[in-house]
């Protein structure tokens, strides 16, 4: 197993490890039914704690966010010195966590997406997986939450039995949702971004060859232009520009501020 801590990138903390490491920390969480925030984190998510102040304290309270991104994993490397083995791609990390649950008999929870998308990754899940139990899944509302609703997705999601919850809700809502139900849940929470639509069959993952180079945002903006332009045109040079500035001496502040006010997204 890697694990050199945590890392600064652009005043976000990024745990410096790999995919065994990550993995590995998600089980013994759910064999001790602890509460754990984890974060599979590309430019995006990085440039959201940057521009946030407030989300970068939630981000900086996680116990690991992760290397997803290519550029990530060599920011890493270019302002620390560190050598990765490998990035800890979100769909990926799903995958091998789940395998382990398999092995184990540790149910899992699926949160987010629509119901429909969450009804064929459960049902691709059973196969890739024939012996691994799904405690309960719950699409997203697409909205924030009362408080009387929290309660009753916490009591859900406690009563299923699942030793480890997966969300998939999309960047930033996805961390402010593992923020916020963290400790009531007392159990890992994964956010894995767009791995429930990937696994179900839903969206296409970019070629190898394009994830090794840095291109996977190419491939993701070609599929949908309309919704992405200004995530990929707009914050990864914003998001080079301040590397390359931290690069050259600019210190980033890691404290961030503590959220007046509860998200309650769901």
């Amino acid at each position: 197993m890697f694990d050199k801590g945590k890392q600064n990138i652009l005043g976000v903390l990024v745990s410096a490890v790999d995919s065994e490491t990550a993995v590995a920390r998600v089980i013994a969480a759910a064999v001790e039914r602890a509460p754990l925030a984890v974060s599979a984190m590309a430019v995006h998510g990085i440039m959201t704690g940057y521009l946030d102040s407030e989300h970068k304290h939630r981000l900086n309270s996680f116990d690991m966010i992760l290397p997803d991104g290519q550029p990530v994993k060599w920011a890493i490397e270019w302002l620390h010195g560190i050598d990765l083995p490998n990035r800890v791609y979100g769909p990926m990390l799903m995958i091998e966590t789940c395998a382990e649950a398999e092995r184990l008999a540790f149910p899992i929870f699926l949160y987010g997406s629509t119901e429909e998308v969450l009804r064929k990754l459960s049902i691709r899940l059973r196969q890739k997986f024939p012996s691994l139990q799904i405690a309960g899944t719950m699409g997203s509302r697409f909205r924030r939450l009362s408080t009387q609703e929290k309660g009753d997705v916490i009591s859900y999601i406690r009563n299923s039995g699942a030793r480890v919850v997966f969300v998939g809700l999309g960047c930033p809502r996805q961390e402010i949702w593992a923020y916020e139900f963290r400790n009531a849940l007392s159990l890992p929470v994964v956010t894995v971004g767009g791995a429930f639509s990937v696994h179900a069959g839903v969206s296409s993952q970019a070629p190898k060859w394009m994830q090794n180079r840095g291109l996977e945002w190419v491939f993701r903006l070609v599929a949908e232009p309309g919704r992405l332009w200004k995530r990929y045109l707009l914050l990864n040079p914003l998001f080079l520009g301040a590397l390359g500035l931290q690069m050259l001496g600019l210190r980033f502040d890691t404290s961030g501020r503590e959220p007046q006010v509860e998200a309650l997204h769901g």
